[in-house]
């Protein structure tokens, strides 16, 4: 065949396979005041453009919204009447009901469920209903599934959010954190992963990466990888913020990064396919996937906080998710005012309660034949971060599989240890077998004891002497080239917001032009503000909107005078600087 020719086939392939991705749109939007108008109860608003009409439900639990459309056969619906807690609708056409706050028809009973439009609140009060469109692209191509024979899928979990998928003759990689700290130094692994993980990793024969965060993304570890299989296969999802945005200034060499377009399978094999999701909230950066080997799925929701706007495969054969909480330094890192240790300790206590009782909630209604959470295996090691450690209370597996056990007793639950093995087709079969389940041996050491703390933190402490820091003039640069405008600054001096870093990190940050995440997540912080009040554009920017090229510092020193030399000894002893 003519190179060239298949060439033009292979672009059109790609062409076409991205015109069906799945996408978002904004259908609706609401001014502040529009929003401030909504009563409680059912509201329904019109798109003053196309003319068509949508349902807003306003309760104290926040807002839900749905298309004006019937999914029976189409009809409108108008307000029941007859409902006086006013949350139900009723179909002009054959008087079918929908209840909007759960979404649920009610008459007849247990027939749909009303797809629903993610609600996006603005930054100045606003609204914005968003579409996902197609809503399901998972059943496009529909597979019967066939039988597993013994030993033809192993799912082997290593350590954190990292899985090993053996399907048929491929070998497909979740997530690799297999070595170093994540998010700066602020979270170490718990588990000690199995010790022929990194041969592992590099005799995979392609890789899931699900989003950007350290614990997921972890360049310590794919600097191995790099050095061993640079060309390896590694599938992220098209997001607006490139997965491998920082992939020239990491150093690292990894030549065969595929984008992937989402809700639109990818062919492997004939046996193996898979499709990258977008997440409702964060689509800018979460995604998770769905795997299809032989018409047997695995869902692997990660660290979405909606994933795919909240519709998702029923009945699935196996289902990962997360399941810690603890993955941000609210509120451990706040201090003054309300933030006590005792107002710390009841927050977490209950915001932990709310997301096991989620998950298991979630589980319940997907009913998948196994569940297993993970992606939620760190600890803050380090010793200098004893406070956060103890004060971080996280959600334990256990405790989600036994709620879980009680609400969906058909759904099978797995707690994972590094080496562990699930055989699928053994455990779809006989969820007793002896064999569908192998944990690893018992003289396996399970939880990590020592960390090479040294190595990664003098690496982050060197920027602590850079030539650019001798300046005052790099804060004005810096805040430049992060591009942080249309917003009035003024306010933090009045509210009084104060910000303290890890000098060491914080600099380190700014000469690469790092995301905040590694700050604020990172657990690098020490935060007060007075009134307590979150200033959402400000956070979002420099944890996701940053420029995608670093700080050209080259530029900014040949700009400044020379300086004469002093001391500089007293950076080493610095442990924090403010930054407002």
């Amino acid at each position: 065949m003519n190179p060239n020719f298949s060439s033009t086939i292979t672009f059109i392939l790609l062409f076409l396979r991205k015109m069906a991705a799945q996408t978002s749109k904004v259908v609706l939007s609401l001014n502040a005041k529009e929003v401030d108008s909504l009563k409680d109860g059912v509201s329904f608003k019109k798109n003053p453009e196309d003319g068509r009409c949508y349902i807003i439900y306003k309760s104290s639990g926040g807002f839900k919204a749905c298309k004006n459309q019937c999914k029976h056969q189409g009809g409108l619906f108008i307000k029941d009447i007859e409902d006086l807690d006013g949350r139900t609708v009723k179909c002009t056409k054959h008087n079918w009901k929908l209840n909007v706050s759960s979404m649920k028809y009610v008459n007849p009973p247990d027939s749909f469920l009303q797809d629903e439009l993610e609600v996006e609140m603005l930054d100045d009060g606003g609204m914005q209903l968003v579409e996902l469109s197609p809503i399901d692209p998972w059943l496009a191509e529909p597979r019967e599934p066939l039988e597993l024979q013994e030993g033809e899928v192993k799912i082997t979990y290593l350590t954190h959010a990292c899985m090993e998928l053996q399907l048929g003759q491929k070998h497909f990689l979740f997530d690799p954190w297999l070595k170093g700290p994540a998010f700066a130094r602020g979270w170490w692994l718990l588990h000690e992963p199995p010790a022929d993980c990194l041969d592992r990793l590099c005799a995979a024969d392609l890789i899931y990466i699900s989003h950007l965060h350290s614990d997921h993304l972890s360049y310590p570890t794919l600097k191995v990888l790099s050095e061993r299989r640079p060309d390896i296969p590694i599938y992220v999802g098209d997001t607006s913020r490139p997965v491998f945005w920082n992939l020239e200034e990491s150093k690292v060499k990894l030549t065969n990064i595929r984008v992937t377009p989402f809700g639109v399978w990818q062919n492997i094999d004939d046996n193996l396919r898979f499709m990258i999701l977008m997440d409702g909230v964060h689509p800018e950066m979460d995604t998770c996937i769905i795997v299809d080997y032989k018409g047997h799925i695995i869902l692997n929701t990660v660290d979405c906080t909606r994933p795919n706007g909240g519709r998702l495969p029923e009945k699935v054969d196996l289902m990962m998710s997360d399941f810690a909480g603890g993955a941000s330094g609210f509120p451990m890192t706040f201090h003054g005012g309300k933030y006590s240790d005792s107002w710390k300790a009841e927050f977490i206590k209950n915001e932990r309660k709310k997301l096991l009782n989620y998950k298991a909630t979630l589980v319940k209604s997907l009913q998948p034949r196994i569940y297993c959470p993970f992606a939620g295996y760190f600890v803050e090691a380090h010793p200098s971060d004893k406070y956060l450690k103890d004060t971080n209370i996280k959600n334990r597996a256990e405790d989600l599989n036994a709620l879980i056990n009680q609400l969906s007793p058909d759904t099978k639950t797995w707690t994972p240890k590094p080496g562990a093995v699930l055989d699928l087709g053994l455990t779809l079969k006989d969820p007793t077998s002896s064999g569908a389940i192998t944990d690893p041996p018992a003289n396996a050491k399970i939880y990590k004891d020592s960390w090479e703390f040294d190595l990664y933190v003098d690496e982050l402490n060197s920027a602590i002497s850079s030539e650019i820091f001798k300046h005052e003039s790099w804060i004005q640069f810096y805040y430049n080239w992060a591009g942080f405008q249309n917003y009035n600054l003024v306010v933090f001096s009045v509210f009084n917001f104060k910000i303290k870093n890890r000098i060491g990190v914080m600099r380190y940050v700014v000469l690469h032009g790092g995301l905040w995440d590694d700050l604020y997540i990172g657990f690098q912080n020490r935060i007060s503000r007075d009134p307590d009040t979150y200033h959402h554009k400000f956070w979002n920017h420099f944890q996701t909107q940053l420029p995608l090229h670093s700080p050209d510092w080259d530029q900014f020193l040949q700009r400044v005078p020379p300086i004469q030399e002093t001391d500089s000894s007293n950076y080493g002893l610095l442990n924090y600087c403010s930054i407002l």
